[in-house]
């Protein structure tokens, strides 16, 4: 899997959710399954943790994941109306 550029236009927190996104659609990480914890992902990007959340934040906004308080955070299951642009 292709990592993180940081010298991208793209911010990096977008790259990682675009990253996880991937995981998600190829079944990599499953629907109802948690998604890596913020410290792995940190350690697998080599970023600032306040990334990860700006990253996971973004993924809950788009409705990909959901979040169990003290929990984790677990992949959403969408239907295929919640498609985004790149899908159609």
């Amino acid at each position: 899997m292709s990592e993180i550029d940081h010298e991208a236009p793209t911010p990096v927190y977008q790259q990682i959710a675009a990253l996880l996104i991937a995981e998600i659609k190829s079944g990599s990480i499953e629907v109802n399954r948690k998604i890596p914890s913020e410290s792995t992902l940190t350690q697998r990007f080599g970023v600032a943790r306040a990334t990860v959340r700006n990253a996971v934040k973004y993924l809950r906004e788009e409705g990909w994941v959901f979040t169990v308080p003290q929990r984790g955070t677990y992949v959403a299951e969408r239907k295929p109306t919640d498609a985004t642009p790149e899908e159609s």
